[in-house]
């Protein structure tokens, strides 16, 4: 068994409990809340959304915290502040509240979390730590899509704001253990010992190559386009002639496809140039979209999911190790965080994009096509634009 075996299932464990600031373990509160606040779907909507860009905006503060102070620190600080915002957002009463408590969830739970638990694997493993970070997203991904089941028996037996209590519980008693597992990140030295080697890009660096704007661009578009056809999945179906109960069902097949993309994606990317992960995630991603309409039985269905997952799971199993291996380690909390936010404030536009697009045009199939451009655009970009130059700095020591 190799060493990092256990700090990666750690980490895989501790993205799967983001679980309460995920989109899949949000959205089995709507009902609850619309009825417990008396407030609109639309206000609802609406303040998850300005939720979802305003803790965006914090990413590459906890990005630069994680370079700063280390991600196992930093994931327990997190984890308790987490379990806090759950407990005080159990107690709102209103929709200003209720927005306050997305604000807290989104930035600490989608974002912060996660952020530190991949970070500590990318810095920690070096070799294959493409598979290495397969795996902790596929253990991540795998946990949050489960979620649901649980909360939904949660809020039958004990009502939303229990549930959240329970929730916090539950990130305390199981994430700070499982914190103290993440590695401390180890500088590489060589055969004399008197040579620390500190490779990477600044921020400021990336930020100024066109690999990072792409890179944080397909990530974007994937979050942006897979949590859009997510959230509107059952009268997205339901248009195409499916049931309310085929098209739930249809999360299963995705959910599949995307842990084996994960894995398999992970494990390529340490032997195979990014960039064609990349363009293969667009591509498939373009494809799942323009099938859409073609849907009008279960079994074409079922390959628009095993399509779609294929598409998200492949971009999840390269995106933290391609910056690594573009930037290097030195900064990489500082990159990902801003990379991180984008990708958060993506997903808040999605459905709203496919929501506009329905008024409009009175059906899904035609906003869906036209947005099926964006994920063909960004894969030419990734085969066009250079890749970038490590850089690294010697340090003697002696």
């Amino acid at each position: 068994m190799r060493v990092w075996v256990i700090p990666v299932v750690a980490a895989g464990l501790i993205s799967a409990m983001t679980f309460p600031g995920q989109t899949a373990g949000l959205s089995a509160f709507t009902d609850p809340l619309i009825r417990a606040l008396h407030a609109s779907r639309t206000e609802i909507s609406t303040s998850y959304l300005i939720g979802t860009l305003l803790g965006a905006l914090a990413q590459p503060l906890f990005g630069r915290a994680l370079d700063r102070w280390g991600a196992r620190r930093i994931a327990i600080l997190v984890t308790l502040a987490f379990a806090l915002i759950l407990i005080a957002v159990s107690f709102a009463e209103g929709i200003t509240g209720l927005t306050l408590g997305f604000v807290g969830l989104r930035m600490t739970g989608q974002g912060a979390l996660s952020l530190a638990a991949t970070t500590a694997i990318a810095r920690a493993v070096h070799h294959r730590r493409g598979l290495a970070l397969g795996i902790t997203s596929a253990i991540g991904s795998g946990g949050v899509s489960l979620a649901p089941i649980g909360i939904e028996h949660l809020l039958l037996k004990v009502g939303y704001a229990n549930t959240w209590r329970w929730e916090a519980a539950a990130l305390i008693l199981i994430v700070i253990p499982l914190a103290l597992l993440l590695p401390r990140p180890r500088a590489a030295r060589t055969a004399t010992g008197s040579v620390v080697v500190v490779d990477g890009w600044t921020a400021k660096e990336a930020a100024r190559s066109g690999m990072f704007w792409v890179l944080a661009g397909t990530v974007a578009t994937s979050s942006m386009l897979g949590t859009g056809l997510a959230f509107h999945q059952i009268a997205l179906l339901g248009q195409q002639g499916l049931t309310p109960i085929q098209a739930a069902a249809n999360f299963l097949p995705q959910t599949v496809t995307s842990l084996l993309a994960t894995l398999l994606a992970g494990a390529l990317v340490d032997r195979l140039p990014p960039k064609l992960v990349m363009c293969f995630a667009m591509l498939t991603l373009a494809a799942a979209m323009l099938m859409l309409p073609l849907v009008s039985t279960t079994w074409s269905a079922t390959l628009y999911g095993l399509v779609l997952g294929a598409a998200g799971g492949s971009l999840r199993g390269i995106e933290v190790a391609t910056y690594v291996r573009y930037y290097g380690q030195a900064n990489i909390g500082s990159i990902r965080g801003i990379a991180i936010g984008i990708a958060i404030a993506s997903s808040a536009l999605g459905p709203l994009a496919l929501a506009a697009g329905h008024d409009i045009t009175g059906t899904f199939t035609t906003p869906v096509t036209v947005l099926a451009a964006i994920p063909v655009l960004m894969a030419v970009l990734a085969l066009i634009v250079r890749t970038p130059r490590r850089q690294a700095l010697a340090l003697d020591l002696r």
